[in-house]
């Protein structure tokens, strides 16, 4: 079993900063590939970022996130980051990190149904 934890997120400005934090628990974290989701009121859940096992990063293609997101992993502390530069509006959602079912298991990264553990989100505001 793994236990995600996401923390700092906020009420902001738009064009202020946030760095969200992911601590996972209950079993080894170096081998999980963990991803980032967001959810907008009334919208679907829709990717952001992952990383994997192997520190490979990936990105929604979305413009919305291209180029202003950053992902990168501690194993040491078992923890899985996203930055967030330049917020705007449409960043407003509950983010959600996640990890699937097992170790260096090879999903495919970008979508939600290969994840097994979810964290229980947290909330970013971000005010124009």
């Amino acid at each position: 079993q793994v236990q995600l934890v996401e923390s700092g997120g906020g009420f902001v400005q738009a064009g202020d900063s946030l760095r969200l934090s992911c601590v996972a628990s209950g079993r080894t974290f170096e081998g999980y590939s963990m991803g980032w989701f967001r959810q907008a009121p009334g919208k679907e859940r829709e990717f952001v970022a992952a990383i994997s096992f192997t520190t490979n990063t990936y990105y929604s293609d979305s413009d919305s996130v291209k180029g202003r997101f950053t992902i990168s992993r501690d194993n040491a502390k078992n923890t899985v980051y996203l930055q967030m530069n330049t917020l705007n509006p449409e960043d407003t959602a509950v983010y959600y990190c996640a990890a699937p079912e097992r170790r260096y298991y090879t999903i495919d990264l970008m979508q939600d149904s290969s994840y097994y553990y979810w964290g229980q989100g947290t909330q970013v505001t971000v005010s124009s």
